[in-house]
């Protein structure tokens, strides 16, 4: 005969392998959904100084500086299996010393339930715009981009890039005012 503790551990075990399924079967339904959404970004300010750079010998960074409107609308990304997206705008660019730099500008965390229609005006940047040495003046390759991760109930963290993109240009003169 079974004893009370060996059929407790079959009834466990058999729980286990249906909520397993059962969350496998919740994964399977929204895996390959397409959950990218038409992005707007618009610049509206551009600035960049020449800063005091504390890693290094008496050396000067630039530091940039955007001021931008994003515009989304992301109600088509949440379904049942979505519990929150992270946002965030990333700036790529090349210099001469790295063929590719991305720099993280600004993020968000939308949950469900929140208001899923994004239009923010004249964002500033969270985060500092630093590039280690002179890349940001006057290159004319910067792209905007706003990407997210889906963050699901169950199954995988997808990365997703949304379908729009803005590419700005630095000024070739550095500012000396002391605000932005």
């Amino acid at each position: 005969m079974n004893t009370v503790l060996s059929r407790a551990n079959s009834l466990f075990a058999f729980s286990l392998s249906v909520m397993a399924a059962l969350t496998f079967g919740c994964f399977i339904t929204t895996a390959f959904k397409d959950r990218s959404v038409p992005v707007d970004i618009q610049v509206s300010k551009v600035m960049i100084k020449n800063v005091d750079d504390f890693t290094g010998p008496r050396e000067r960074s630039d530091l940039g500086f955007v001021t931008f409107d994003i515009s989304a609308n992301l109600q088509p990304i949440f379904d049942w299996n979505v519990k929150e997206l992270f946002l965030y705008l990333t700036a790529e660019y090349s210099t001469k010393s790295n063929a590719l730099n991305q720099v993280v500008l600004w993020d968000k965390i939308v949950l469900r339930g929140d208001n899923t229609k994004l239009n923010m005006k004249d964002v500033k940047s969270k985060y500092f715009f630093f590039d280690d040495g002179n890349g940001l003046r006057a290159n004319k390759n910067i792209t905007l981009t706003l990407s997210w991760n889906v963050v699901p109930n169950a199954g995988i963290l997808p990365l997703v890039m949304g379908s729009g993109h803005k590419s700005l240009t630095f000024p070739e003169t550095y500012e000396t005012i002391k605000s932005y």
